[in-house]
């Protein structure tokens, strides 16, 4: 399309396309949480219940398990072992998670590029 008064093409700037945000990787508190809120429900265990066992307040220990605190090794054990587990159990099932929350789609660009590794013995 050209102007009248220059005669030259009259330039549309394009509009910028928003881009795609990358997904959010999960926090490591957020899943240490889900841990601990899906251990406790499976035991059919309140809130309460675990809190006084664990002798940690229950609202520290709810925002524990909503992602909102970042808490200690000492508090993660002692919610663990009210629950029957270890710490290492739980920090075993929240990488379990981890993992299987971060990882790439099959078809993702970091995934088609990996290719298959294989050890000498």
């Amino acid at each position: 399309m050209s102007s009248p008064a220059t005669g030259r093409a009259r330039v549309i700037p394009l509009r910028p396309v928003p881009a795609t945000p990358a997904p959010r990787e999960p926090l490591w508190r957020d899943v240490v949480g889900d841990v601990l809120r899906r251990e406790r429900l499976a035991q059919k265990r309140t809130l309460k219940d675990v809190s006084e066992a664990a002798r940690i307040s229950m609202p520290y220990l709810s925002e524990v398990e909503r992602g909102r605190k970042e808490a200690s090794s000492e508090v993660l054990g002692a919610a663990a072992r009210s629950l029957g587990l270890g710490l290492a159990d739980v920090l075993s099932l929240a990488q379990d998670e981890l993992a299987r929350r971060s990882a790439p789609s099959r078809t993702s660009p970091a995934r088609a590029s990996m290719g298959e590794v294989r050890l000498a013995a």
